[in-house]
């Protein structure tokens, strides 16, 4: 690896639309990806070394801010530099009424989903510089039944990068909200138990479909 070759960080990696789209980038950058689930990650790997690509494993919690600064310290010493960040991870409590919001789901869900994401955009945007691309992923279920958790913080986090986008929209890094098909994801899953997965998107597809919107020029 020399500092002129493409990195990636993909923090939520180690399943789903995160992981399809990590698999597909190792085609064209290294990849450092972050999850929690080390043997999830370990299989990532093999599948990116499969695609004659190549990945360091950050089996981290993105609400850990010492794992985070260690991380991002970790990229500018190794590489002095990140050509993209892909932000797929995200919390999904329980779904509940909200007078009955439990304490823990609430502040799991504030940590990951929204100071995680402030404390990486602190320690990422240096690294992106104003050449860089930052990708999140909308899910807008703010207000809906049930959704007080998830759906308080998922916007509370669209809102921080709509924000980034905005005040770097001449200088860069390039911010970018996209909104991704429904598909058979464990987060889904957890919202929808019932629903006909036969019908939704799979990850790898919808990677696919992503892709060319994330490494556009």
């Amino acid at each position: 690896m020399t500092q002129s070759e493409k990195v990636v960080l993909v923090t939520g990696a180690s399943r789903g639309l995160g992981a399809a789209l990590a698999e597909r980038l190792g085609e064209t950058h290294h990849v450092v990806a972050v999850a929690r689930t080390t043997g999830a990650l370990e299989e990532l790997d093999d599948r990116i070394r499969a695609r004659g690509g190549s990945a360091t494993l950050a089996p981290m919690d993105i609400a850990n801010e010492g794992a985070m600064a260690t991380l991002c310290r970790g990229i500018y010493d190794r590489w002095g530099k990140l050509d993209l960040w892909v932000h797929a991870a995200v919390h999904a409590a329980p779904l509940t009424p909200a007078p009955f919001i439990d304490m823990k789901d609430w502040t799991k869900s504030e940590s990951i989903n929204v100071t995680g994401t402030m404390r990486l955009i602190t320690y990422v945007a240096p690294l992106l510089g104003d050449t860089g691309r930052a990708v999140f992923f909308d899910d807008p279920r703010a207000g809906e039944k049930f959704f007080g958790s998830y759906g308080a913080t998922k916007a509370a986090q669209i809102a921080l990068a709509q924000s980034w986008a905005a005040e770097t929209a001449r200088t860069g890094p390039k911010v970018q909200i996209l909104a991704p098909q429904p598909m058979p994801t464990g987060t889904r899953a957890r919202f929808f138990p019932g629903e006909d997965r036969a019908n939704l998107t799979a990850p790898a597809d919808e990677a696919t479909r992503l892709l060319p919107l994330i490494v556009q020029e």
